[in-house]
């Protein structure tokens, strides 16, 4: 097995306390109700978020995957980090045995947040993973969700 790692940061105008609680306190519900056209339901298996919560993310019909599940591995909200990991589904592409996202967000100086991501790819045997594809894909879906989440917050300022 081979692990890649990803790292990235997307700078959002929302400060960090109200981001992590829309994005990822409450994002289980928040989400598909801002992005209906990628995510169709998220419900949880096991848990009710702590860590070692299981949840099922379904995917809106379209997208090319179906369905993840994900599992809770850390959760720290006064560092306002957060750990899960992709164990089954779609996006394994049968190449992963899984892919572990550590979430940090900060201050930053204008006054919103830093989002650092590091997404860990676990790959099955000797296969290897093409780093413009990750990366690609990585930006895309990360920039649609944190700009989704950051419109909505601007959009409905007293929403938290």
């Amino acid at each position: 097995m081979g692990v890649f790692t990803y790292e990235s940061e997307i700078v959002t105008a929302i400060p960090p306390a109200k981001m992590f609680k829309a994005c990822i306190l409450d994002g289980d519900t928040l989400i598909p109700k801002i992005v209906p056209q990628v995510f169709k339901s998220v419900e949880y298996l096991e848990g009710n978020g702590e860590p070692g919560s299981i949840r099922k993310v379904t995917f809106a019909q379209g997208n090319q995957f179906n369905y993840m599940k994900q599992k809770v591995e850390a959760l720290d909200t006064e560092k306002f980090e957060y750990i899960y990991s992709v164990i089954e589904g779609d996006p394994l592409m049968n190449m992963l045995d899984k892919i572990t996202y550590e979430i940090k967000l900060e201050d930053s100086p204008g006054g919103g947040s830093i989002c650092k991501t590091s997404s860990k790819y676990y790959t099955i045997g000797d296969i290897e993973l093409k780093e413009e594809a990750i990366k690609a894909g990585k930006e895309k879906a990360l920039g649609v969700l944190f700009k989704s989440i950051e419109a909505y917050l601007v959009a409905n300022p007293n929403a938290y």
